[in-house]
């Protein structure tokens, strides 16, 4: 297995169009650099919002997985995206930038074949920086009824499916592979996507499978194969099963060393096992990052009290390095009844000294006895507010010390919410005793 992530070395295109949507797609894979991650960018759209490959973006599984985000208040999509992640994971491309001008990737003959074939011929490049697995730990699983998924440890991303329809012709059949690049572009990459014939004008009733046709899939008609093309494989709908499963599991957004085991699952139960992964996933990545910290522990290294402690908890700590801490914004807060009382906004000022505090928190937990110590900020440079803070907001703070020489320190940090930056600013501050 690669120990350094991997990019694509020259740009490639492919054009056609969207299964669901009909529409057509000129898409254009090009290189990124390291820790860029998958990102699909929506150019025909003004400042061409991207949207990176991660399950937080997942908005819909209605026969595909589409991924989605507010821009500008308009909710911005990408389609039916998992037979490309399938054909980038198999690869092990890490960093990707997936341009489309329109809201769905071409379907191509409804395998990963054309998407592998193009990669393929854009070469691969490794990047300066390690590629980070993740082992997993324990067994994750998601029961819905007959679906079952389970995800065991594994030195490999290995993946089994059953698959069971009610159906003549397709009835129940079973596959187990590893997952390699070898193994995907021989046993995989040409399974295409199927549907019954009697499933056909349900579909179309909702609004799907508006550039499906017999080029784009397998159709499984009474008497048969509608097809004029015989099957790739004699499990093909299985193996095209796993090929969605694998594009799905590329969504956790790091390369999965698992055993996962499929009964009969789709993309919305698919979804819900990488939910789960991702929950284990950043547990073991917090625990990496030291304890948290309640409010009483934040209580006993700053001096502050109500109403004027600003930090709920603290989330992670890297000793000497780095900070997240978090407020609970809620309309009780004792200030709101004189700060703009018909229309609360928390005050900016108190955003940074709540970032402030955070700050503090970070630098005295670094400090030897530090019940004798006191952080006083004698700086606050480059202070910006992007957006107001209302009651029912979660505050995320996160700092960086950039410097601590001589009991004076250097920080730089951010306040979110939701993820978007609402505050920033520099902090310097000296570390003095109590007494003094």
């Amino acid at each position: 297995m690669p120990k350094l992530q991997k990019t694509i070395v020259s740009e490639v295109r492919f054009s056609g169009v969207g299964v669901h949507t009909g529409n057509m797609t000129n898409l254009t894979f090009k290189p990124a650099p390291a820790d860029t991650g998958i990102r699909f960018i929506r150019t025909d759209i003004p400042q061409s919002p991207e949207i990176p490959a991660l399950i937080e973006y997942v908005v819909e599984t209605a026969r595909g997985t589409t991924l989605g985000r507010d821009f500008n208040g308009q909710m911005v999509k990408a389609h039916t995206v998992e037979h490309v992640l399938a054909a980038i994971a198999s690869l092990e491309i890490d960093n990707i930038r997936v341009e489309m001008d329109n809201n769905e990737p071409p379907i191509g003959d409804g395998s990963s074949r054309p998407f592998l074939d193009i990669l393929k011929k854009a070469g691969t490049v490794e990047l300066d920086a390690p590629r980070q697995y993740f082992d997993l730990p324990k067994v994750v699983s998601v029961n819905d009824g007959s679906v079952q998924l389970v995800a065991s440890p594994s030195n490999e991303l290995r993946i089994s499916f059953t698959i069971d329809f009610e159906h003549h012709i397709l009835r129940s059949q079973y596959a187990s592979f590893p997952i390699s690049g070898e193994t995907f572009d021989k046993e995989l990459a040409d399974a295409r996507t199927f549907c019954l014939a009697r499933d056909v004008e349900h579909l179309r009733a909702q609004g799907l499978i508006k550039g499906g046709s017999l080029q784009s899939a397998v159709v499984i008609g009474e008497k048969g194969i509608e097809n004029k093309e015989p099957l790739r494989y004699p499990d093909e709908f299985v193996r095209h099963k796993i090929l969605d499963l694998l594009g799905d599991l590329t969504l956790l957004g790091r390369p999965l060393r698992a055993h996962v085991i499929s009964i009969k699952s789709g993309h919305r139960s698919n979804v819900k096992l990488v939910q789960e992964l991702k929950k284990v996933y950043d547990e073991v990545e917090r625990q990496k990052k030291g304890p948290v910290f309640d409010i009483n522990a934040i209580a006993g290294m700053l001096p502050h009290r109500y109403p004027f402690l600003m930090v709920d908890r603290i989330l992670e700590l890297e000793e000497g390095k780095r900070v997240v801490g978090l407020k609970n914004v809620t309309i009780n807060e004792p200030f709101f009844q004189g700060h703009f009382p018909d229309h609360p906004v928390f005050p900016g000022v108190l955003i940074v000294e709540a970032l402030a505090q955070t700050g503090a928190f970070m630098v005295l937990h670094s400090v030897e006895n530090y019940h004798q110590k006191l952080l006083y900020f004698a700086a606050i440079d480059k202070v910006r507010f992007r957006k107001p803070v209302m009651p029912g907001d979660q505050l995320r703070f996160e700092l960086d010390l950039v410097s601590f020489k001589r009991g004076i320190c250097k920080m730089e940090g951010k306040a979110l919410v939701d993820g978007q930056v609402v505050c920033e600013a520099e902090l310097t501050a000296a570390v003095v005793d109590r007494k003094t």
